[in-house]
């Protein structure tokens, strides 16, 4: 099924990724890792033009982690320091099992991360069985946390025809979903990659972004503007600007996209306008 076409969105829903489960601190010093950083990270990129911030945990030693307390205290910190929507990571670090993977809505986020399918990253395999989709997704449905559904290649998308077919839509009505793109294993960050899979999205999508991971991020960003999509960007996926220019601050990463997104007349969403989009709960 063909997706029919849409009007673009007159703004531009930013969300950042600060830390993710990859980069070591040791390695990257600039790293957002304890809930102080995380929380300056989010006050900076909201007033960038941030209006979701998507988050990895990690613990006293930086190294990631899942367990429910520390989520939670950032959830709450995030959320009284800022108007940000808060999207948890169920992906977690490829290492994870499922059942904590499963456990992570207990945190009550607004939002939270529901990756398609398996696929190979780099050197490891990130695990998601169709079963362990199913479980989350009506788990998501069940305590009104909004999906955003990642895509890493088009079985992705073709899963994601399954999902909503069988279980029917998520809590609030929208399907947002993010393209990454440029994963070792995944879909390459080129614009005939994002337009494929832009086409095969199921007929309910309401919205999408893109990621790009490393050299892809601007090719990518600059494709998803102009298809009309929106932007996800951050140190989980770059850690430079430029060749040889290495990002120290994630606000750097959102600041330039939002200067993307005016470019194109569609500018930064606003938080408040961000949860009408999609549909956020209450909380």
């Amino acid at each position: 099924m063909t997706v029919p076409p849409r009007v673009p969105h007159p703004t531009t829903l930013i969300t950042v990724a600060p830390t993710g489960a990859e980069s070591a601190k040791a390695d990257v010093p600039d790293l957002p890792t304890t809930i102080e950083e995380l929380v300056e990270t989010a006050v900076r990129c909201e007033a960038a033009g941030a209006a979701m911030i998507h988050l990895h945990i990690r613990d006293d030693e930086h190294q990631p982690t899942l367990e429910i307390g520390r989520l939670k205290e950032a959830v709450d910190a995030v959320r009284g320091a800022t108007s940000l929507i808060v999207q948890l990571s169920t992906g977690g670090s490829v290492h994870d099992p499922l059942d904590l993977r499963l456990k992570v809505l207990d945190a009550e986020p607004d939002s939270c991360s529901l990756t398609m399918g398996t696929t190979n990253f780099g050197d490891d395999v990130f695990m998601n069985p169709w079963p362990f989709v199913a479980e989350l997704y009506q788990l998501a449905q069940e305590r009104g946390v909004v999906p955003e559904f990642e895509l890493f290649d088009l079985g992705h998308v073709h899963a994601l025809h399954r999902l909503l077919d069988t279980y029917g839509l998520p809590y609030g009505g929208k399907v947002h979903c993010d393209l990454v793109m440029g994963v070792p294993g995944g879909m390459p960050g080129t614009t005939d990659a994002l337009v494929a899979s832009v086409q095969a999205l199921p007929a309910q999508t309401t919205s999408w972004s893109a990621t790009g991971i490393g050299r892809t991020t601007l090719a990518v960003a600059l494709a998803s503007l102009s298809r009309g999509g929106h932007l996800r960007v951050g140190m989980e996926d770059t850690l430079t600007l430029s060749r040889g220019v290495p990002v120290t601050h994630n606000e750097q990463l959102v600041s330039r996209a939002a200067a993307l997104a005016e470019l194109t007349q569609r500018p930064a969403m606003s938080t408040t306008g961000a949860r009408d989009f999609l549909q956020i709960k209450q909380r």
